[in-house]
């Protein structure tokens, strides 16, 4: 820690330097002309080329200095002489610049003699000091939970940690150019709410100084979408924040971000087809027209025929078990035991027969789906607010997209009888006050809205974090996840794992 502080002193003391040859260390803007992408696209002799970003490199020679400056999507090499700056200035540079210090440069592109594009320098700007020392690059940083507590120290030293958050950025972006080419409007909804609906988990609970009452973080924005077809919207979709107070693992965060989108006159169906298209549409986007992904060693194939099975169906070829001989959650929980299936859940006999039949599913067959399957067919009590399947009411109008063992969209044609939604949602209540913490609250001003008149309609959520672990072959959702919620350290001066090579101590 010693060490730190002194380098942190240097640096400091050139600071100082700087204010002395009167130069503003925090300049208020800069002026440039291309990206560094885009300058190591210009041909060589393009003059008056203006471009800035972070050091990461400085290699003096002599009279001549090779600087490597980089930015989020790009790098270049810049050439400093010191018969062109004059002595005085490229002095300067050298006594007052640091590694990991932004800077900005103007001049000529040429190519050297080792054929890198690099940009000969004639003008320069100081634009701010790094007082903290970078990792050393060759160890970097090897400790996983710093590279989540300080995303922006592995933006600045990994590229790969720059490209997974680009590609995520891009995926968004081509959802909403695809959703928009469907005539879809893009709505906001409130993250606040008087009651935990939409989705069965158990939520966040927070104080509301003003009204002086508890409300809810939402579990999901669904309930409120559907509310905006009510009102007379068509097609809509939104792009939330959904909060859920359950469990922590590789694949599963507590806030994360979805995707709902609803439409009006649609049904399950029209929704499996339209999100097909939609993730060929994404997957060809992002990967150059490909519609393979590799994951690990497994080749999935997007563009293949997507598979369809039942949930009844799946269970008894995974497990034998043949969830419509159980009518009630503790016969079947008594059936799973025969089995000698063990249910890694809490109070498991809180649970009722819905969630038990997800969690039976969770483990005996989801890690078995590897290529891209339609699940349908859903049980009705693990659906509350799904619509009936006329032909057997039993189950629900459904489907999951499943692909390498996660769920990555959920939807189903959705329950407009305000009758029979509001016995659901008591039915729901009912099991909530048993102790199943993740079943529904009733929402009486939803059912309210509901009798207004609903259309017929069909509505889907998509993980965005879940799906882009996926594509990115990432071990931990946190991977695709900019800042990740982790306990607070207990000093963070003290903490200099993010300094030199020590980081994984």
């Amino acid at each position: 820690m010693g060490e730190i502080k002194e380098l942190k002193k240097v640096r400091e003391e050139k600071i100082q330097k700087l204010h002395e040859a009167g130069v503003n260390v925090h300049p208020e803007r800069f002026e440039y002309t291309h990206t560094l992408k885009q300058a190591m696209g210009l041909e060589e002799g393009t003059k008056d080329v203006y471009v800035a970003g972070r050091v990461m490199s400085k290699r003096k020679m002599g009279k001549i200095s090779f600087l490597d400056l980089r930015d989020v999507e790009g790098r270049i090499q810049l050439c400093l002489k010191k018969d062109e700056l004059g002595e005085e200035l490229y002095k300067h540079i050298h006594e007052t610049l640091d590694v990991g210090d932004f800077i900005g440069v103007g001049g000529e592109i040429f190519i050297t003699q080792t054929g890198e594009k690099t940009i000969r320098v004639s003008s320069y700007t100081f634009l701010g000091k790094s007082l903290r020392p970078l990792p050393e690059k060759f160890h970097g940083i090897t400790n996983q939970e710093m590279l989540y507590r300080e995303r922006h120290l592995d933006l600045i030293m990994n590229d790969d940690t720059k490209k997974r958050f680009l590609l995520r950025s891009k995926f968004i972006k081509l959802m909403r150019d695809f959703l928009d080419s469907k005539g879809f409007i893009e709505v906001e909804t409130p993250v606040l709410q008087n009651t935990a609906s939409g989705a069965t988990a158990r939520p966040f609970i927070t104080h509301h100084n003003t009204y002086n009452q508890d409300v809810f973080l939402r579990i999901s924005p669904e309930l409120t979408l559907k509310k905006l077809i009510i009102g007379g919207f068509t097609n809509v979709f939104e792009i939330a924040r959904d909060f859920r107070n359950e469990g922590i693992s590789v694949n599963h965060l507590q806030d994360f971000t979805m995707i709902e989108g609803y439409s009006a006159y649609y049904n399950y169906r029209d929704n499996m087809k339209l999100m097909r298209e939609m993730i060929i549409y994404i997957i060809s986007n992002l990967f150059d027209g490909k519609l393979n992904v590799m994951i690990g060693e497994q080749e999935i194939d997007f563009g293949c025929e997507w598979q369809e099975i039942s949930f009844r169906d799946l269970l008894i070829k995974d497990c034998g078990i043949d969830i419509d001989k159980f009518d009630t959650a503790s016969s079947l929980l008594e059936e799973i035991r025969k089995n000698n299936i063990q249910l890694e859940v809490e109070d498991i006999e809180s649970l009722g027969r819905g969630n038990l039949i997800d969690q039976l599913y969770k483990k005996v067959s989801r890690p078995n789906i590897i290529n891209p399957t339609f699940l349908i067919n859903h049980p009705i009590d693990l659906s509350p607010l799904a619509r009936a399947n006329d032909d057997n009411p039993l189950l629900t109008d459904r489907f999951q997209l499943i692909v390498n063992g996660q769920e990555i969209i959920n939807g189903y044609s959705e329950l407009v009888d305000a009758v029979e939604q509001e016995k659901r949602f008591i039915e729901q209540n009912e099991l909530k006050e048993n102790g199943d913490e993740e079943a529904m609250s009733i929402d009486h001003e939803y059912v309210k809205a509901m009798e207004y008149g609903m259309p017929p309609i069909s509505g889907w959520g998509l993980g965005i974090d879940r799906f882009l672990q996926f594509l990115t072959n990432s071990y931990n959702i946190r991977d695709v996840v900019l800042y990740p919620l982790l306990k607070p350290r207990e000093n963070v001066e003290d903490d200099d794992n993010t300094d030199g090579s020590n980081i994984d101590k």
